[in-house]
């Protein structure tokens, strides 16, 4: 099916040819029609689907069908987790309305706020903006969304995972309740379906794949492996086999300090991207990474969202996400729009409880081998970890027999 079946504005079709976009992706055929309709959708897609093209060409198409009347008001608001994902986000609406009059500003903490003010008194159609930035605005009085028509959420499950509830609740006293909302996740869990039952009225439900599952190009890979060799192996591998652009997950920024560090020790041109960091030094370390001056970018959960590094081959679990749903959010950054991906994920004897929860989730078991030369050591000391008892795994396996989360809700580290 081609995009002019979409029924998309021929400015917009203009747009997509300049850019190569060839054919819809399944996610952008199934919504596109519904939003473009004016109705709620919930849709359950993943990174590297197309999803934001999704949103944004029916919105861009709406506002392209409205009557130039001279006065500019914001008609669209556009909510993500994070500062990189919504400069991906703003970066689309970009290209996509080049050949239109469409105005749209990017809003996010971290910079001036001055700078947004400016852009936002010029007059903007679309407000691409992080939930705690666009409430200093809204408080402030500089955003003006009495004229409001439409609402995404693009990652939803993350919002929730980052403690954004009270804020989403403070946006949403301030908005109109006549608007169309959109509501975009990687994961359909209950939390969604909860959030969804609050924000959308009769939606249209989408789902491009099995509920809570990986992209299919995505090979997955489990090596077990002493905690204490994890760096000398991974550095070993990514030498060894001269892979380029290697994105590693920590699970705290320490962690991730400290091993960006020591694999720059074994030769290796790394750095790390976290929450501490400022925007200025993240942005640097992204840029360096997506040009090749850097090897290997190691991040945490939350850093990490929103990044969108075409064809990034490689994807590495340093250590297992204690969240397991994260599982799925970081091999996503590999094997997007259908390329193909490589997701190793290191298992230590105390994270085997980790891995069963993915499996859970997954609803899928993930062969674990060994690596000739960094085989675990079976005569080695264990510490007790009460949750990979076989009292344990025999409970969590009757929890999930019976549908009920197993999951260990820890915190995440920025």
């Amino acid at each position: 099916m081609p995009f002019s079946q979409l029924g998309l504005d021929e400015r917009l079709l203009t747009a997509l040819s300049n850019l190569n976009y060839q054919q819809p992706t399944e996610v952008q055929q199934q919504v596109i029609p519904h939003v473009v309709t004016g109705k709620d959708v919930l849709a359950g897609a993943q990174t590297g689907t197309g999803k934001t093209a999704a949103f944004v060409l029916p919105i861009l198409h709406q506002l392209l069908q409205q009557p130039s009347t001279g006065d500019v008001s914001l008609t669209a608001l556009i909510l993500a987790p994070t500062r990189e994902l919504a400069v991906q986000v703003f970066n689309s609406i970009e290209a996509y309305s080049q050949n239109t009059h469409i105005k749209s500003a990017l809003v996010y903490g971290g910079v001036s706020i001055s700078a947004q003010v400016d852009a936002i008194k010029q007059g903007v159609h679309i407000v691409v903006a992080t939930p705690g930035r666009l409430i200093d605005h809204l408080f402030k009085g500089t955003i003006d969304v009495s004229q409001l028509k439409a609402l995404v959420f693009d990652e939803a499950d993350r919002m929730l995972d980052m403690g954004f509830m009270d804020e989403i609740k403070i946006i949403l006293k301030r908005l109109p309740t006549e608007r169309q909302t959109l509501l975009f996740s990687a994961t359909l869990d209950d939390a969604i379906f909860k959030l969804s039952q609050t924000l959308l009225k009769q939606p249209e439900i989408v789902e491009v794949h099995d509920r809570n599952s990986v992209a299919e190009p995505v090979e997955q890979v489990v090596y077990n492996i002493d905690a204490d060799r994890k760096r000398e192996f991974i550095s070993y591998l990514i030498g060894s086999k001269n892979w380029q652009q290697v994105l590693v997950f920590t699970r705290t920024k320490q962690g991730a300090d400290v091993l960006a560090k020591e694999m720059k020790k074994d030769g290796l041109e790394a750095e790390s991207i976290h929450g501490d960091k400022s925007q200025g030094a993240r942005e640097r370390a992204l840029n360096d990474f997506k040009e090749g001056k850097v090897r290997v970018l190691v991040a945490t959960d939350v850093a990490a969202r929103g990044l969108d590094i075409r064809q990034l081959k490689y994807v590495v679990n340093y250590e297992m996400p204690y969240i397991a749903e994260d599982y799925i959010h970081r091999i996503g950054r590999t094997g997007r729009a259908g390329e193909a991906g490589l997701a190793i994920s290191l298992l230590d004897f105390d994270e085997q409880y980790l891995l069963e929860e993915v499996e859970a989730l997954l609803d899928t078991r993930l062969n674990q081998q060994w690596f000739p030369g960094f085989e675990p050591d079976l005569t080695k000391e264990r510490t007790s970890n009460n949750k990979n008892s076989k009292a344990a795994q025999k409970k969590r396996a009757k929890q999930r027999a019976f549908g009920k989360k197993t999951g260990n809700r820890r915190g995440r580290s920025k």
